[in-house]
């Protein structure tokens, strides 16, 4: 019975850690107890993480480099799938946040909270 029991310890450290820049996960992952050998065992499904340093700039279609809390507008009208809407170029996207990928950001367009592809934006100076 213990097996299945570090089983699921292992799914939920391996969870928590995915969500650990959260706070609520985090103060979970500090309760949480695992013994040495179960420890290794969940942390070695997980894929490398890479540094501050090694991670590529998100940049703009013009090649400025775009940070969180940024404003963009969009260079071309965009059909935005499931929304049934058209997002038009010209609009202006405030407080993007940056995402893991440096092709893409979030932003809301309309109300709808949307993931937008770098080569159509442009950083509001």
């Amino acid at each position: 019975m213990k097996a299945c029991g570090a089983n699921v310890q292992v799914m939920a450290w391996r969870q928590l850690k995915h969500f650990s820049s959260e706070g609520w996960a985090q103060e979970l992952l500090d309760q949480l107890f695992l013994d040495e050998e179960t420890l290794k065992w969940a942390e070695a499904g997980l894929p490398e993480v890479e540094s501050l340093d090694d991670m590529k700039p998100t940049k703009d279609s013009n090649g400025a480099i775009l940070v969180d809390g940024d404003s963009v507008t969009l260079i071309k009208d965009l059909e935005v799938k499931g929304a049934n809407f058209t997002a038009k170029r010209g609009t202006l996207v405030k407080n993007i946040i940056l995402t893991s990928n440096p092709e893409h950001i979030e932003g809301k367009v309309n109300g709808t909270h949307i993931v937008l592809l770098t080569i159509y934006l442009k950083k509001v100076v």
